[in-house]
């Protein structure tokens, strides 16, 4: 049975993230973790010299939420009506992405699904500022839904990779499973600068091709460009209903996910993004 976790600050944003995870996975078994976290804006350790006025404060947040939590659970049982779907609250005081550490590692977890926050004033920040906490802190894949995108079933995956990852990574699995779940196709792209394979690369993009071999699979090469223009290339020319990245400390993940990117990369936010942590990065 998958576990996954959804964070909420009942916002449309969350609930649309919630609502693309329970179609996401309709004809699977699931555990949903829905989580919220809060700290009281008048919290101050200064202040708090008796705990029991910092337990009074705590109350009011910790009830709204819980009421707010219970109308989500509510709204998505009577939506979707699904019987294998079944779904755990938890409110409580914490930083957020302390709080699905913590889950991610006592809970089990598999999956994290969770909204963005779309454009903040002038600049296009690529993903909100917890989602991107998350996927830099968290070892453990998460799905970056965009604010306002309707659900649509994958049914075209795009994987772009420059074939190095780690053939024994335990979330690869994730990706065949969705291809599975959908019967997708799944586009294997590689961003070429003239530079051919080496024999390590070779090896690795042979492994994918027997990996997915009951999956649709294309293999593609983009010339001459680095890896956001590919990417951009091929969303433009295929409807691309998802997009899948393994995230290394070494790759251009880095520079693209956490500087405020401008409006260049805002053809990223249109799908949603399936992050998975490098083996390198589980370690650490």
């Amino acid at each position: 049975m998958r576990r996954i976790l959804l964070p909420t600050d009942f916002s449309e944003n969350a609930l649309n993230a919630i609502r693309y995870a329970v179609q996401l996975f309709k004809n699977s078994s699931c555990e949903f973790y829905l989580l919220h976290t809060y700290t009281p804006a008048a919290y101050n350790v200064g202040s708090m010299a008796d705990s029991y006025s910092a337990l009074e404060l705590q109350k009011v947040p910790k009830q709204n939420a819980e009421r707010s939590m219970y109308e989500v659970e509510e709204t998505i049982r009577a939506e979707f009506k699904n019987k294998n779907h079944h779904f755990h609250k938890i409110v409580t005081f914490n930083l957020l992405v302390h709080e699905i550490q913590d889950i991610v590692e006592t809970k089990g977890i598999d999956l994290i699904i969770m909204g963005t926050q779309g454009a903040t004033g002038a600049q296009e920040v690529f993903l909100g500022t917890h989602t991107m906490y998350t996927i830099k802190k968290v070892k453990c894949p998460v799905i970056a839904v965009p604010s306002g995108f309707g659900y649509e079933t994958p049914k075209e995956i795009l994987f772009p990779t420059d074939y190095s990852l780690s053939t024994s990574n335990p979330y690869l699995s994730l990706i065949r499973e969705i291809s599975d779940l959908h019967t997708a196709r799944l586009n294997i792209l590689n961003a070429y600068y003239g530079e051919p394979l080496d024999k390590d690369q070779k090896q690795v993009k042979a492994y994918l091709d027997a990996y997915f071999k009951d999956n649709s699979h294309l293999f593609h090469i983009a010339e001459n460009t680095d890896v956001q223009g590919a990417i951009e290339k091929f969303q433009v020319k295929h409807k691309i209903n998802l997009l899948v990245m393994i995230h290394n400390r070494h790759n251009f993940f880095e520079n693209l996910l956490f500087k405020p990117v401008i409006n260049e990369i805002a053809y990223h936010t249109n799908i949603p993004f399936l992050v998975i942590p490098s083996e390198e990065r589980m370690m650490h």
